[in-house]
């Protein structure tokens, strides 16, 4: 298996989702609260793992299909090009400093795997971006749907309302300088005897 960190993390927030269910229901604030959701006002007062918590707490069936849906495929790809303990750093960063956007940006309570999963879309861009001239022209097929992907969604931040387009930039851009940095897995060839 060359993605487990991603089926990981996909198993954790559906298990997440159904405490929430279990609970009394993904949309409802004080589940949220409880759970670990972002408040603004509860991180300033010290309760930082929010920051954390809230990447794995989704709002409806919807935000949990769609972030599902992303991470799926954009986790299998990047894990499997840069391996799973580099593929973690970048989801937890791009996802923290998503959560802190969102707070110093955003009002309310909020959650959701967006930041890291806009982590991960820019960490491809960054990694693919930075080996342009070496690309096959199915990557650079990737690195133009990648980008239109991007600025879609950027676009539907700012346009529709609840879309917490801060965590969004947050992950991006920590996820985009990241890929420009994170070296390639490193594949291990079968020696022979001799």
């Amino acid at each position: 298996m060359r993605t487990p960190v991603t089926n990981l993390l996909l198993g954790a927030i559906v298990l997440m989702f159904v405490v929430e269910t279990l609970l009394g229901g993904s949309t409802r604030i004080e589940v949220l609260v409880f759970l670990g959701a972002n408040v603004p006002e509860l991180v300033a007062q010290g309760q930082w793992w929010r920051l954390v918590a809230a990447m794995f707490l989704h709002i409806g069936m919807i935000h949990l299909a769609v972030n599902g849906y992303a991470l799926y495929q954009l986790g299998h790809l990047f894990e499997s090009l840069v391996g799973s303990g580099r593929f973690l750093a970048v989801y937890f960063g791009a996802g923290v400093a998503g959560s802190i956007a969102s707070v110093i940006f955003t009002r309310g309570v909020s959650a959701g795997a967006s930041g890291a999963i806009f982590g991960l879309l820019g960490a491809l861009l960054g990694f693919l971006l930075k080996r342009r001239d070496r690309l096959t022209p199915a990557a650079r097929s990737l690195l133009a749907q990648l980008g239109f992907w991007a600025v879609i969604n950027i676009f539907l931040g700012f346009t529709v309302p609840q879309i917490d387009n801060a965590a969004h930039l947050g992950g991006l851009a920590v996820g985009l300088a990241a890929g420009f940095l994170v070296a390639p897995r490193q594949i291990r060839r079968a020696g022979t005897a001799g």
